[in-house]
């Protein structure tokens, strides 16, 4: 019990309570260019066919590392490296929030496509800044708590965004639902100011150095080899859970489950499972390490997969569905924080906007890009066949672990510049 205590410690600091409003603030604006804006577009009857291509919004999102030196170069000259440029974003995005609401969706669709389109601009700058905030001001033992706060402050901006904004759109306007999500986002204002500055970290010296060095120092730290299994590491890690991610709506919907069915256990239950497990992995992850972590909450993530593969056999079940929506999600919460820990672990402090947001790209590449065939594939094989397949493509990730995170040795990241060394045990090196 008083180890269990002990772990809990971790949470209960200033810096944590500043995670959880940031990750609210970085979760925020993500619905409100995506499935919500999809909902409002479809009430004013907008084409099918333009609400369809409104997903190219979120190009932002993907192409991020592209501006991500400048952040890590300049600092603004008030609250610091990272905070002043959090509070400019937080600002712009209150205001283009706020301009949602004097949008048309059927008579001007232009304006509300560069609308949305620079919400999802400021919205991808904001998760760069906060990534590296947290990369910065957070110690070894720390990460897996942070991360699982970050990730906990972000799922609940979604009940907000998502679940709680369509709720009042049945009841006031489109306009007014946006004006409230634009004041929302005074979490992430609050959050900034209150959050403690990270130590002070010599930015690059230049804009060159600040797109060259952060390269340069990744691959030196590491070593070539290593460094590559690392980026194959991340592209794979979550390929299985994306795989399944992609496909399980659909699936469900053909098994003869209703949108109210998914929305409530699907969607409702399954975001409790995940913070559930995000939180769950930081407790565990501070006592055992990134390392075997990575090893455990893997495992377990691509296992979890087997539920869906069962529910393919059984058909339309309630309580099998409850069940698997439950363990999916709590699996995919552990899986969530180790890998988000990990790549904080990659970075060093004086270019984590840039590092951190080449190495989410690569995640993103994964969970968009490589995910593509998932429907064509489901169609072939059929469900049960599909969900085993989603367990496989688990695998090369997980075969990659030995190579540069094995079970009792720390990582090199330990030795990055501008951390604390100190804690070896983080590591699984007791």
């Amino acid at each position: 019990m008083q180890t269990i205590s002990s772990l809990l410690q971790v949470f209960k600091s200033r810096k944590m309570a500043a995670l959880l409003l940031l990750g609210s603030s970085s979760g925020l604006p993500f619905f409100l260019t995506g499935n919500t804006l999809k909902a409002w577009m479809t009430v004013e009857k907008v084409d099918l066919t333009a609400i369809g291509l409104f997903s190219l919004v979120a190009i932002p999102y993907s192409f991020k590392f592209i501006w991500a030196p400048l952040l890590d170069r300049f600092t603004l000259p008030f609250l610091g490296r990272r905070r002043g440029w959090l509070i400019v974003i937080q600002m712009a995005l209150l205001i283009a929030i706020a301009l949602m609401a004097f949008q048309q969706p059927k008579q001007a669709l232009q304006l509300l496509a560069i609308n949305a389109l620079v919400i999802a601009f400021f919205s991808a700058t904001q998760d760069i800044v906060a990534d590296a905030y947290r990369t910065d001001v957070l110690n070894e033992l720390e990460m897996g708590a942070g991360a699982a706060v970050f990730v906990l402050g972000y799922r609940l901006a979604l009940i907000l965004t998502g679940s709680l904004a369509l709720i009042l759109a049945d009841r006031i306007p489109w306009s007014s639902v946006y004006l409230l999500m634009a004041a929302s986002m005074a979490i992430g204002i609050f959050g900034t100011l209150f959050a403690p500055e990270p130590k002070r970290i010599s930015p690059p010296e230049s804009l060159v150095d600040a797109v060259i060095l952060p390269f340069g120092d990744f691959f030196q730290r590491r070593g070539v080899l290593q460094a590559l299994l690392v980026l194959m590491f991340i592209l794979f890690y979550k390929l299985g859970d994306a795989f399944l991610s992609s496909m399980a709506t659909p699936f469900l919907l053909q098994t003869g489950f209703t949108l109210t069915d998914i929305g409530a256990i699907q969607t409702g239950m399954g975001l409790i499972a995940s913070i559930v497990g995000a939180l769950t992995g930081g407790v565990i992850l501070s006592k055992i390490g990134i390392n075997r972590s990575l090893w455990v909450f893997g495992f377990l993530q691509a296992a979890s997969n087997l539920a869906y593969f069962f529910l393919a056999q059984i058909g339309k079940n309630y309580q099998f569905l409850v069940l698997t929506i439950n363990v999916e999600n709590f699996c995919g919460g552990l899986g969530t924080t180790a890998f988000a820990a990990f790549m904080m672990s990659q970075c060093n402090p004086r270019f984590s906007a840039t590092q951190f947001a080449l190495l989410s790209s690569i995640m993103a590449f994964s969970r968009d890009i490589l995910v593509s065939p998932a429907g064509s594939l489901a169609k072939s094989t059929g469900w049960s066949i599909f969900f085993l397949i989603s367990i496989i493509a688990a695998l090369p990730g997980l075969l990659l672990l030995p190579f540069f995170a094995p079970w009792n040795q720390k990582p090199a990241a330990m030795n990055r510049p501008g951390v604390d060394n100190e804690k070896e045990d983080l590591w699984g090196k007791n």
